[in-house]
């Protein structure tokens, strides 16, 4: 089973930035983190980073890696995100959202990009499409869905 916790979740006002944890976001459905500059209609409503990715790149001598620094809504533990297959629904907290891309391309420019040397969205974040709304605290669980 596919399964693993929350570790944070982090919000911003503009694209581009790091984000700032919270505790609890408000996730609304066809829309992302209410409040969150990513959030709206499109298929790239919530990002999610897999603490064991900011690890890989801890390992690799970055200093100063929190959550949030790669601009994700959630940072999970235990469960390898990227290995998702695209489709698959979560049950997120108190949310349903459905893995909708795998990786994306960093945009010239990108704060991440510059702070940190390179970008591990690209290869190992995830986005999703908020299905149902509910709310995401620290500490809840991410599970596939079996349908």
């Amino acid at each position: 089973m596919i399964k693993g916790k929350i570790i944070a979740i982090n919000i911003s006002e503009k694209k581009g930035v790091p984000k700032t944890s919270i505790q609890e976001g408000m996730f609304l459905e066809n829309h992302g983190l209410e409040g969150d500059a990513h959030a709206g209609k499109w298929h790239r409503q919530v990002s999610l980073l897999a603490n064991e990715s900011v690890d890989t790149m801890r390992d690799l001598g970055v200093k100063g890696l929190c959550s949030g620094k790669f601009a994700e809504n959630i940072t999970t533990e235990g469960i390898l995100l990227w290995k998702i297959p695209v489709g698959t629904k979560l049950k997120i907290g108190d949310t349903i959202q459905e893995v909708s891309q795998i990786g994306k391309e960093c945009h010239d420019g990108c704060a991440i990009k510059k702070q940190v040397g390179q970008c591990i969205m690209p290869t190992q974040g995830i986005f999703t499409r908020v299905l149902k709304s509910g709310k995401v605290k620290v500490g809840d669980v991410i599970e596939a869905i079996e349908e």
